[in-house]
């Protein structure tokens, strides 16, 4: 039997249904039906998205998970028919944190969707933060102070772009550059503009397309002391940021004098 027969099967159990009345509402026959649970047959696409509805459960999760090791009752459901997020909880009851190791942001973008994956990733619990599920992101680079190499940044699962709020910070998880943190500016017709906090880095435009996952911030994790020496560091990025604006504005300028000659 398939991962999609064993989980039909074990969802009809659940709700104490007979064959005879899923296919009902799904309008086929039992015997084909009962095809489908016993693995000999697949249904079609258009018959697929009708028994994801009816069992409220995605179609990624009915394919690829063995949901009855992975009770329904205790994930998180996302959005455009996903995969789900496991909510784990501490023996007082607190949902916990899961933890992604630094410089791992290939192997989130590859494992995000795998709950064998989620569930293999270290947790904490932060009490203070509720009303939501929340996950640790390591930082990287000098993009966005305070937050530097070593630091992780904790956010909040924000369901999609529509969700965004200007001038807010969010983590983006993208199909080009994994984890990113940055600030949002605005939404575009095919794309949201982004920038770092660090105005060395210019804003850019991610494409919907390639955003995976969003998540708010939340909270901040500094396992080192942010030294007032770093911020130097900052300023002197700056001044090479406004020497290569200088240049271009130059090289501008001795271009339309050079057009005005010809």
């Amino acid at each position: 039997m398939s991962v999609f027969s064993n989980n039909i099967r074990f969802l009809r159990a659940r709700r104490k249904l007979s064959q005879q009345n899923v296919a009902d509402e799904l309008m086929i026959s039992r015997v084909r039906y009962s095809k489908y649970e016993n693995g000999i047959s697949e249904p079609p696409i258009e018959l697929l998205v009708k028994i994801s509805k009816y069992f409220h459960v995605s179609i990624d999760l009915m394919l690829s998970v063995d949901i009855e090791k992975h009770p329904i009752d205790e994930m998180l459901k996302l959005p455009d028919n996903r995969i789900v997020l496991p909510v784990a909880v501490d023996t007082h009851g607190n949902d916990t944190i899961e933890i992604i190791p630094q410089k791992a942001s290939m192997g989130y973008l590859e494992g995000y969707s795998d709950i064998e994956y989620i569930e293999s990733l270290q947790r904490i619990a932060l009490p203070f933060l509720t009303n939501g599920k929340y996950r640790a992101f390591p930082a990287d680079g000098d993009s966005m102070p305070p937050f530097r190499s070593g630091s992780y940044i904790v956010g909040k699962y924000v369901e999609g772009i529509n969700e965004l709020k200007q001038g807010k910070t969010y983590v983006f998880v993208t199909l080009n550059d994994g984890i990113t943190y940055k600030r949002f500016k605005e939404r575009k017709e095919n794309a949201i503009c982004v920038s770092a906090d660090n105005s060395f880095y210019e804003p850019y435009d991610i494409p919907f397309e390639e955003v995976v996952e969003i998540w708010q911030y939340a909270s901040g994790i500094f396992p080192e002391d942010f030294e007032p020496g770093d911020y130097e560091s900052y300023n002197f990025k700056e001044m090479f940021r406004e020497l290569r604006q200088d240049i271009r504005d130059l090289d501008k300028k001795v271009s339309g004098r050079r057009r005005k000659q010809s």
